[in-house]
């Protein structure tokens, strides 16, 4: 009985162990190494992968010509399959259908026939149902390949050989670009025109130091195939230098007017977007009402892009377009990589390195061909020879021939009496007897002549590097020729974000918030100048139990800073507020700014940038806080906000200003108590700080309405060529509908932190404004009426006086704010219906409030 083996046995061998990392880590880096160069990358010097390479030789093979009838896709695939390519169908399928698309290849290599998918992302038809045949300038990549100019290589199964690359006529790389998505690695090369590349290549060719900066005026950018804008060109610059880049493309958005009505045409799409999945976006936009002043939206798209978008009676086109770009994929971003293979190795290159390895690749395929080309004519003049000896001696060979017993014999003789090869003498002895007439012998003599001009001209170019670059730029000449179309992708010398400032216009515009927090922007254009008293026009599209509570008027280039009741900032852009028109309703504040739980506004202010290093901003709470910061702690905001005063408990902010640093600060309160102190008698705190008292009250139930600049009068004379500045008073406005104008010498100015003194007398006080003789007020009641009123015609009395009426009020409305309204000299002005003025405000027009708003002080410049 045999002795079992056991582990305990010491006779017992094991296997070396290997590590299991080991393993893994040689398996991995071989599959990487398979997909890089297998799969993934295309090649530098023909621009294709694997697969592609393989799909377009078996169509060669198939004879699938551009000339010659259509056939089946089912055929293309099962001899890609069965001969070069050891993956599924569907690879190899998807392959040739995206070779054959017009929307993806900028110069297909595949003429379709049959259900090719469409750019709605639609797909192809089955194999089975479809027809292909090669494109004429795939053809010219394939061009010389059976003249030696490649190297093949064994297919998968070793029965058959395939070409390694192709010869390559174009430089295709960049004129179809590519994707791929390889190991630890990706490229995406967008397509270019084919003019302007050959032109690169070109230029390359004669100056090999060409710089880089040459080249991207030759080659400006990408060419995507269905057109549109490239924005910038620092992202263009920075991949054809660097292989590296982001461009961003834009559709083509156009405004029409049809029967008296505004559209927006796009008549093209980034490149790789969607059709369907962009007019999608654009509906669900609209349903969510993201973007307003649309009607209708339809897709009228053939085979060309249409995509029909109807505007509302007033809406903006510009701002449409520009709310489109920023939403929806109307606007991309296409992300270069210039990474391909060199050498069997993947590298990341700039459009120089990329041109010169298509180069060496030409001078390659020339060099292979010429010599293919020149051994070719050398035998065949070789075996001339042999028959100019024959014709020579027409009468010996013929009694040799016959003389002989077979072919072999009659070879052996031949070539010992006369200076003949092998080669010679089998194609003498295969001669016909026609071909020894006299005709024929002068053919023979023509065809030798001519074929030593051929050797000789050959031999040249494979000798003198110049005559052989000389070759590819005329190849090069005729591809352009033959291929060559124009540019369709423009390109703007915008570099960054193509920002709204470029398309909107720069004009004054008010804004509303109502008390149920709905906002808007409406062109101060909509409300009529009213005399004084009147009953004014609907301003606000309020529902039940909501009134407007904050209203402003800027620039629509400016910068809104939202002051929280919390003391909390936000900053936005003045065109990021929907517009809507007088009458509606708004878009809820939340929808706008990224409020926190309880937040409500309580001042804005309006700036054209936070760069003035002499401006603050005072702010002032119920409680009658005040505080003073410099308006560049406010530069760096965000979307979510930043801290602007910390505010007590119980306490809210209700205003703010900017100031010049020397002003002085009055202060209103709802029990028509005032105070003026200098403004430096506030020190410069950082942002997240609580402030010092402004103001005492009296009550508890008293509280800080309204926070103002003091502008004094002028006094003196102007000096020479010095223009006067207006008088400015301060405009006080009760609740009840009553205001005045008043002397700001009449308040006279105390120190911070007092009681005050009485400002109207009145009881309650609605808000109060610097004004001159020549401003507007613009009055808003809690029923939602605005009346715009001339303020010259608004008595000027003492301090302690009640005033005259503003607006004429309904029964339990109350006015419930004022502002300003600060007119150009190009205003223009005429009669309303009602006998009032309508004003238009420019874009400089500025609008101060004192409904715990606020806005840009223009008051306190120095002439």
């Amino acid at each position: 009985m045999s002795e079992e083996l056991t582990p305990h046995n010491p006779e017992h061998t094991r296997p070396e162990g290997t590590s299991i990392i080991d393993i893994m880590q040689t398996a991995y880096i071989d599959y990487s190494m398979s997909v890089i160069v297998s799969r993934a990358l295309p090649d530098a010097r023909d621009g294709l992968k694997p697969v592609q390479r393989r799909i377009l030789y078996a169509m060669l093979r198939e004879g699938l010509l551009h000339n010659r009838p259509f056939d089946k896709c089912a055929g293309v695939v099962g001899e890609v399959l069965k001969n070069y390519h050891p993956h599924g169908d569907s690879s190899v399928y998807d392959t040739l259908v995206r070779l054959a698309q017009h929307w993806v290849m900028r110069y297909p290599l595949i003429i379709p026939q049959g259900n090719f998918g469409s750019i709605d992302g639609d797909s192809a038809a089955a194999y089975r149902y479809t027809e292909c045949k090669l494109e004429g300038i795939a053809e010219d990549l394939l061009k010389d390949i059976d003249e030696d100019t490649v190297d093949f290589v064994p297919n998968y199964k070793e029965s058959s050989t395939e070409p390694s690359v192709l010869p390559a006529a174009l430089p295709n790389l960049l004129m179809n670009g590519s994707t791929g998505i390889a190991v630890g690695m990706t490229t995406n090369i967008p397509p270019h025109n084919l003019n302007e590349v050959i032109d690169a290549t070109v230029a390359i060719i004669d100056n090999p130091k060409i710089e880089l900066d040459e080249l991207i005026k030759i080659i400006p950018g990408p060419d995507f195939p269905g057109g549109g804008f490239i924005h910038g060109k620092s992202g263009i610059e920075s991949y054809l230098k660097t292989g590296r880049g982001i461009v961003r493309t834009r559709g083509i958005a156009e405004v029409v007017e049809n029967k008296g009505k505004e559209e927006i045409i796009i008549s093209a799409i980034p490149y790789n977007v969607n059709r369907a999945s962009l007019v999608i976006r654009i509906a669900d936009l609209i349903k969510e009402k993201a973007i307003d002043g649309i009607s209708d939206l339809r897709d009228e798209s053939t085979e060309t892009t249409r995509i029909v978008i109807e505007l509302k009676r007033g809406a903006i086109p510009r701002v449409i377009i520009n709310q489109l770009y920023k939403s929806t994929p109307l606007e991309s971003s296409f992300g270069v990589i210039l990474l391909a293979l060199d050498n069997r190795r993947p590298k990341q290159m700039n459009i120089k390195e990329m041109l010169t390895c298509y180069i060496d690749h030409r001078r390659d395929v020339i060099y292979r061909r010429t010599a293919f080309r020149l051994r070719k004519a050398e035998a065949r003049a070789h075996i001339l020879e042999g028959y100019k000896i024959a014709l020579d001696n027409l009468d010996d060979f013929v009694k040799i021939i016959r003389a002989s017993k077979n072919r072999e014999e009659a070879k052996q003789e031949l070539m010992a009496k006369y200076p003949l090869s092998e080669i010679q003498t089998t194609a003498i002895l295969e001669l016909r007897l026609y071909q020894l007439t006299g005709m024929e012998r002068g053919k023979i003599e023509e065809e030798y002549l001519a074929l030593m001009a051929v050797i000789e001209e050959l031999r040249s170019i494979l000798e003198s590097e110049q005559k052989l670059l000389m070759v590819i730029k005329e190849e090069l000449g005729q591809m352009k020729e033959k291929y060559g179309n124009p540019r369709r992708s423009t390109i703007l010398s915008i570099d960054g974000d193509l920002s709204m400032e470029d398309i909107i216009p720069n004009e004054g515009c008010m804004i509303t918030i109502t008390h149920k927090g709905f906002m808007k922007r409406t062109s101060l254009d909509e409300y009529r100048s009213q005399k004084r008293g009147g009953k004014g026009v609907i301003g606000s599209g309020q529902y039940e139990d909501d009134f407007v509570e904050h209203l402003f008027t800027a620039s629509t280039h400016d910068y809104i800073m939202f002051f929280m009741n919390n003391g909390r900032v936000y900053v936005e852009k003045v065109y990021h507020i929907p517009e809507g028109s007088r009458t509606a309703k708004g878009r809820a504040i939340a929808n706008i700014i990224e409020l926190q739980a309880g937040e409500k506004i309580a001042a804005m202010i309006c700036v054209k940038d936070f760069n003035e290093s002499d401006q603050r901003i005072v702010l002032a709470t119920e409680r009658g806080v005040t505080k003073k910061t410099l308006l560049s702690d406010y530069k760096n905001h965000r979307k979510g906000g930043l801290i602007g005063i910390n505010i007590d408990e119980g306490d809210n902010l209700i205003g703010a200003r900017l100031t010049s640093g020397n002003d002085d600060i009055l202060l209103v309160t709802s029990n028509a108590q005032s105070i003026r102190f200098p403004e430096t008698d506030l020190r410069d705190q950082g942002r997240a700080t609580r402030g010092v008292r402004g103001i005492k009250l009296k009550t508890e139930a008293d509280k800080v309405v309204a926070i103002e600049i003091v502008n004094p009068s002028p006094t003196g004379e102007p000096a020479e060529g010095e223009e006067t500045e207006p008088k400015k008073l301060l405009l006080i406005a009760g609740a009840n509908g009553l205001g005045k104008r008043t002397e700001f010498s009449d308040y006279r100015v105390q120190s911070r932190g007092g009681s005050g003194i009485i400002a109207i007398k009145s009881d309650k006080v609605a808000g109060a404004l610097s004004v001159t003789e020549t401003d507007e007020i613009m009055m808003f009641t809690k029923k939602g009426q605005a009346v715009r009123s001339p303020i010259n015609t608004v008595r000027v009395t003492g301090r302690a006086a009640s005033g005259v009426k503003l607006v004429n009020l309904a029964d339990k409305d109350e006015l419930i704010g004022i502002s300003k309204v600060i007119a150009t000299e190009e205003d223009q002005s005429g009669e309303d219906a009602e006998g009032g003025e309508v004003t238009d405000v420019e874009t400089s027009d500025v609008v101060e409030t004192t409904d715990d708003s606020s806005a840009q002080q223009d008051t306190n410049e120095e002439s």
